[in-house]
C-alpha cells in the first residue's frame, strides 16, 4: 500500500479560471446535527465552506440554525422536518453529505433512506457517523456504490464490514470494500483509503494532538467540498484526506492540541499554496 505525497495535492487543486461564478465551484448539502450534536455539521459546513465549495446549504435541527448562521453566515439552512424543501435542495446538490451528529432516531432512519433512494446517478453522496451505523444495523443497499464514500473509524467499519477492529488487515478490508464497491475512507492512526478500482494508499500523516471530537466531523465536510469543485475521482478523495492532516501536523508543532476549527481556518491559505495550472 502506498503512501500519500503532496503530490496529490498538487494533482488535485486548481487555479480558479477568471470567468467563475459561485455554480461553477459546485453545490453541496450536508445533513447532520440533531439537537444534541449541532456542532458536528456545523463543523462539517465550515470545512466544507473554506475548502471551496461554491454553494453549501445545511439540512439541520432548528435548533442549530441561529448557530450555524453566526458562526458560518455563508451557508444555507434547512430545517430536519420540512420534507418538502429538502427534497428540492436534494435534487439540486452535486454531492450530499449524511451522518455528523445526526443520531440514530427512527426519522433519522427514515431521511436516510430517502436520501439513499433519491440518489442520482449523477450524485456524490458521504456517509458518516451515525449514517453509517443506521446503514450497517439496517442492511441497507446502496443505488450507486462507485459514487458512495464511506468515513467510518475503525469501529463504525466493525459494523459496516463484519471485521473486527483486531482482524482489520489490509486485505480483508479491501474485499470488504468490494462487496459493497463503495470508497472507504478507514479513520485510524494512519488513515487508510480503499477504492472500488481495487487500488489503495495510506495517509501517512496525522498525529495525537488531532484526537479531538469533530476532527471526523471536519474531515467529512472537506471530501464534501473537494468532490464538489474539483474532479470526482480517488485522487480528489485523497487529496482531501492528505490535506487535512497536513494542516494538522503543522498545528500540533505549537498546539498541544488541534481543534478541528483551527483546521478549517487554515484551508484556504493552503488551497492557494498548492494550487496549480494542470
Amino acid at each position: 500500500m502506498e503512501n500519500l505525497t503532496e503530490t496529490v495535492l498538487q494533482k488535485t487543486i486548481r487555479i480558479r479560471p477568471e470567468n467563475s461564478h459561485k455554480g461553477t465551484f459546485g453545490r453541496a448539502v450536508l445533513i447532520g446535527g440533531n439537537e444534541q450534536f449541532g456542532g458536528a455539521i456545523i463543523m462539517s459546513a465550515e470545512a466544507c465552506v473554506k475548502s471551496g465549495a461554491g454553494l453549501t446549504t445545511v439540512i439541520t435541527a432548528e435548533k442549530n440554525h441561529a448557530p450555524l448562521h453566526t458562526r458560518l453566515p455563508e451557508a444555507m439552512v434547512v430545517s430536519l422536518t420540512d420534507e418538502a424543501l429538502q427534497k428540492e435542495v436534494l435534487r439540486s446538490a452535486e454531492v450530499i453529505l449524511i451522518g455528523p451528529g445526526l443520531g440514530l432516531e427512527d426519522q433519522i432512519l427514515n431521511l436516510l433512506k430517502r436520501v439513499l433512494a433519491q440518489q442520482t446517478a449523477e450524485q456524490w453522496l458521504v456517509i458518516d457517523g451515525s449514517a453509517i451505523t443506521l446503514f450497517a444495523q439496517e442492511n441497507l443497499i446502496l443505488n450507486f456504490p462507485a459514487h458512495v464514500v464511506f468515513t467510518p473509524h475503525q469501529m463504525e467499519w466493525e459494523r459496516l464490514s463484519k471485521i473486527m477492529i483486531n482482524q482489520q488487515t489490509p486485505t480483508k478490508n479491501q474485499a470488504a470494500q468490494q462487496r459493497l464497491q463503495a470508497t472507504i475512507v478507514l479513520k485510524s492512526h494512519r488513515t487508510e483509503l480503499y477504492f472500488p478500482d481495487q487500488t489503495s494508499c495510506r495517509n501517512p500523516l496525522g498525529n495525537a494532538a488531532m484526537a479531538t471530537g469533530g476532527t471526523g466531523d471536519t474531515l467529512a465536510g472537506l471530501i464534501t467540498g473537494f468532490l464538489a469543485q474539483f474532479k470526482k475521482s480517488n485522487t480528489t478523495i485523497a487529496a482531501a484526506v492528505y490535506l487535512h492532516s497536513l494542516i494538522g501536523d503543522a498545528l500540533a508543532q505549537t498546539d498541544y492540541v488541534v481543534l478541528p476549527t483551527k483546521i478549517s481556518q487554515q484551508l484556504p491559505q493552503y488551497l492557494k499554496k498548492f494550487q496549480s495550472e494542470v
